[in-house]
C-alpha cells in the first residue's frame, strides 16, 4: 500500500511540476507612458487588461508594469539592474525610445542604450523582445525613418524578437486618442489590449 502511494506521489510530481515550470512566465514590460496608462487609471491602461485577460483564461502569466511617463532608453537602463533583481522575469519587453527621438536625442545613443538593456536581460536569463517605436513625421523623413529602422537593427545584432508598433492601429483616430493627440484614451485600451495580447503570444510561442 505504501509503495503504491509513494509511486502515485512520484508520478503527480513529474507530471504537475514541468507543467507548473513552463507554465511560469513573468514578462517585465520597460515602457513608456504608452505603456504607463498615461491620463488614465492604471486599471484602465492596456497592460492590466491584459493581466485581467490572462487571469481569466488562468494562464500562468505574470506581467510586471515597469512602464514610467516620459521614460527615456537611458533612464529604463539605469532601472534594469534593480528590477531584475527584484522580479527575476523570464522575459524582458522594451517599449521605449519615443522620448529619445521627440528630444531630438542621437539615434546613435538610443542604439547603445537598447542594446544595453537587451544583453543586461539576457544575461539574466530572460528571453527579450524589442517594440519597434515610430515618431511624428515633423522630424522630417530621413531623420524618423533612421530612428525607426534602428529597432530592427538592434533587434537583428542581439538576436531579440521584433514587435510591430502597438499604436498604430488607433493612431490618427481622434475618437481613440486624448486630447493631446499623442496618447490613447480609455477607448483605444481594449484595442491595444488585444493587439498585445497576439502579439505576446507569438512571441511567447517562438520561445
Amino acid at each position: 500500500m505504501t509503495h503504491s502511494i509513494l509511486r502515485c506521489v512520484f508520478i503527480l510530481f513529474l507530471v504537475i511540476n514541468p507543467l507548473h515550470a513552463a507554465a511560469n512566465n513573468t514578462i517585465l514590460i520597460l515602457g513608456d507612458s504608452l505603456s504607463a496608462a498615461y491620463g488614465l487609471k492604471q486599471e484602465q491602461g492596456w497592460v492590466q487588461l491584459l493581466q485581467d485577460k490572462y487571469d481569466d483564461e488562468q494562464r500562468n502569466i505574470n506581467l510586471v508594469n515597469a512602464s514610467i511617463s516620459g521614460e527615456t532608453t537611458g533612464g529604463a537602463l539605469r532601472r534594469l539592474d534593480a528590477l531584475l533583481e527584484q522580479y527575476q522575469p523570464t522575459h524582458v519587453l522594451i517599449e521605449l525610445g519615443a522620448n529619445d527621438g521627440l528630444r531630438g536625442f542621437p539615434i546613435t545613443k538610443m542604439q547603445t542604450n537598447l542594446t544595453a538593456l537587451i544583453e543586461k536581460s539576457q544575461a539574466a536569463d530572460a528571453q527579450t523582445a524589442l517594440m519597434e517605436i515610430y515618431i511624428p513625421p515633423n522630424y522630417g523623413p530621413r531623420y524618423s525613418k533612421m530612428f525607426t529602422d534602428s529597432f530592427t537593427s538592434v533587434s537583428e545584432a542581439t538576436n531579440s524578437h521584433l514587435m510591430p508598433f502597438f499604436v498604430l492601429k488607433v493612431a490618427g483616430k481622434s475618437e481613440l486618442m486624448q486630447n493631446d493627440n499623442l496618447h490613447p484614451n480609455k477607448t483605444a485600451q481594449p484595442i491595444l489590449r488585444d493587439e498585445m495580447y497576439n502579439t505576446i503570444n507569438q512571441w511567447l510561442n517562438k520561445d
